[in-house]
């Protein structure tokens, strides 16, 4: 199970991934959100989740937002792109 500390993965300033890295790092994804999980309901509408070896396009889009996960799918870092 993931340590998540309150206080430690705040950022109150910073940019927008940024924001979302400490709110999903460490985390996975699933149907409601709680101390380990993060509702995917909850992700802004251009997301996508990539998978360890999951192929993926190359094409720029400034809104999306990537959320990269670990084998045991929990999300290790997120990025825009």
């Amino acid at each position: 199970m993931p340590l998540v500390v309150p206080g430690i993965n705040n950022n109150k300033g910073g940019s927008v991934t940024d924001q979302w890295a400490n709110k999903l790092v460490g985390k996975k994804l699933g149907e409601r959100s709680d101390e380990v999980t993060f509702a995917r309901a909850e992700l802004p509408k251009e997301t996508r989740v990539i998978e360890p070896g999951q192929l993926v396009t190359k094409d720029f889009n400034p809104d999306r937002l990537n959320v990269h996960l670990k084998e045991d799918g929990t999300v290790s870092h997120v990025d825009k792109q």
